[in-house]
């Protein structure tokens, strides 16, 4: 006897204000306020080296460029119906030229894989180099204690 299971539907949790990636936004903001304060002591400060600060303001809002970024394509919202899975049940829709991408890259992919298999030797003689300490004497090189012996994988 089986019972029946109901399962609810998943509601997406919605952000207010900055949305989900707040510390991409903050770092950001804290870029963008920092360059700008040292780019204006750099051209108002009357400083010997005001060209440093006015080329570090404008690096670190550069830096700044990427935590908003982050923050962005953090915020990116995908709806599930465009979600693919890819484990193979690929939408009808997208059959044609997707198909056939796909299998061009699948082919590519195992034809580099094994050419790597297809060029190693397959057998490999590796030296093997040990110390005998039985004949080691203080007065001869080490190098006439070394005892050479193949290994093949």
């Amino acid at each position: 006897m089986s019972t029946p299971v109901q399962l609810e539907p998943v509601m997406e949790r919605s952000y207010e204000g900055v949305g989900r990636c707040k510390c991409s936004f903050w770092f950001a903001v804290a870029h963008d306020i920092l360059g700008t304060l040292l780019m204006l002591v750099g051209v108002f400060g009357g400083l010997v080296v005001h060209d440093l600060f006015i080329y570090g303001g404008g690096i670190v809002i550069f830096f700044s460029l990427i935590w908003w970024v982050f923050w962005y394509s953090g915020n990116i919202e995908v709806p599930p119906e465009e979600l693919e899975d890819d484990v193979g049940l690929v939408r009808l829709k997208n059959r044609g030229l997707g198909r056939a991408v796909r299998q061009m890259s699948d082919r590519f992919s195992s034809r580099v894989r094994h050419s790597f298999r297809r060029n190693r030797p397959s057998n490999t003689e590796v030296s093997l180099s040990t110390s005998s300490p039985s004949t080691s004497s203080p007065s001869t090189s080490p190098c006439k204690y070394l005892e050479r012996d193949t290994l093949s994988i």
